[in-house]
């Protein structure tokens, strides 16, 4: 064991007859442990977040979207050929996309937006019929009705937007249609009475709060658009390589179509969250880490200034003085990332095992805390927790090293 390391070890340890660990000692390493945890935490359900959020999002929306700059597609059979040629594509369903109005027999209406979407192709290329939490999509087609009584076509609705107009299963609601017809009189609002044969809950408010299913047939005939549809959802069997399969398209069904990825559509959205991790990251390493170093060590600085003058005095070098302190740092910075890392380790499996942290979903579109950690995440966090530990040292370091022993040991 070096002359350095010696000092730098027992400086670590409390005097005799006292703690076995000293207080400064304790304080920097908890100080490190508390800072390197709650970086794990935070990134981890960072990640948590992005990726459910992800999922949720691809559980209502397709991974690759194309639209015509002319708005309705006309010939959508023969472009949905040209996309399932494509490599790497799954599938494509049509799909009518319109905003409407949607009334309850309790006096209830509601702003939605209205899917018209084809049942059996849907269920292939979007999680649709994983979401349902009531009904199939298979009753879009025939909605079920009273003996008796003309049967109305089906609407699965999404959940909070059941729930504000008051709806269940089997009841009816009206939806009107701003897109009406012309008359003598003018511009009139069209609407249709639907019946009830579902509910979809994807886990984000924004959608289970406006989107409303039908068949596509029932949407061509209420919108009064022929044999049109609005657009094509297509499935992929790589998401990371939708873009470049999105470019593909792009160039083999060329104008008037457009082609967008679901990247490229909620980019804006996973932007903020990817900046929001690297400012959360900085934010907390800068205040949890080196000002914890730097004050612990100024302490010990204080504290050892007799034990570095006699050290001096004895022939202890500059260079010497300056590796102790060094040392001190960066073995309260292993010593807080191993046991950081510990506690990081435990509080996210008991956040993902348990789930015990409720999170209001009309303001995070999640009803509960996700987590998710990643080993790259971990060796960054564990590499900046030693960088930063040994950068801390360099000021006191360098004041233990400038410290003189005549002026240390006068009043000594």
């Amino acid at each position: 064991m070096s002359f350095e390391f010696f000092i730098s070890f027992r400086y670590l340890l409390a005097k005799r007859r006292q703690m076995f660990v000293s207080l400064i000692t304790f304080i920097s390493i908890a100080g490190v442990a508390v800072g390197v945890t709650a970086l794990i935490v935070v990134l981890a359900v960072m990640n948590g977040f992005h990726d459910d959020l992800r999922n949720r999002i691809l559980g209502v929306t397709a991974h690759i979207t194309v639209g015509s700059y002319g708005g309705a597609i006309p010939n959508y059979n023969e472009a949905m050929r040209q996309i399932e040629k494509e490599p790497g594509v799954v599938g494509a369903t049509p799909f009518i996309y319109s905003p409407v109005m949607i009334a309850s027999g309790r006096s209830t209406t509601s702003g939605a937006i209205l899917r018209g979407i084809e049942p059996l192709s849907a269920s292939k290329v979007t999680e649709i019929q994983k979401n349902l939490t009531r009904g199939n999509l298979a009753d879009l087609v025939a909605a079920p009705s009273e003996p008796g009584v003309a049967g109305y076509p089906g609407i699965i609705l999404g959940a909070e937007i059941a729930k504000n107009l008051g709806v269940g299963t089997g009841e009816y609601v009206t939806v009107i249609s701003p897109a009406g017809r012309l008359t003598p009189v003018g511009q009139v609002p069209k609407s249709k009475l639907f019946q009830v044969v579902g509910t979809i809950e994807s886990g984000m408010y924004e959608y289970d709060n406006t989107l409303g299913y039908i068949d596509l047939a029932a949407a061509q005939q209420f919108l009064g658009i022929g044999d049109s549809v609005t657009g094509i959802e297509v499935k992929v069997t790589d998401i990371y390589k939708a873009d470049a399969i999105a470019k593909s398209l792009q160039g083999r069904l060329g104008p008037p179509y457009y082609v967008r990825d679901w990247m490229m559509m909620n980019a804006s959205f996973f932007s903020a969250l990817k900046l929001e991790k690297a400012v959360m990251f900085v934010i907390l390493t800068l205040i949890v880490l080196s000002f914890n170093i730097v004050s612990s060590l100024i302490m010990m600085v204080m504290e050892k200034g007799r034990d570095i003058a006699i050290l001096k005095a004895m022939g202890a070098t500059t260079a010497s003085i300056k590796k102790i302190f060094v040392l001190v740092g960066f073995l309260i910075g292993l010593s807080g990332t191993v046991f950081g890392n510990l506690g990081g380790f435990s509080l996210c499996g008991l956040l993902k095992e348990y789930q015990f942290i409720d999170l209001p979903a009309s303001i995070y579109h999640l009803s509960k805390l996700p987590v998710k950690m990643e080993a790259l995440d971990i060796i960054v966090i564990d590499f900046a927790a030693i960088f930063i530990s040994l950068v801390a040292t360099l000021y006191p370091s360098r004041r233990a090293a400038g410290l003189d022993p005549a002026e240390a040991l006068r009043y000594e």
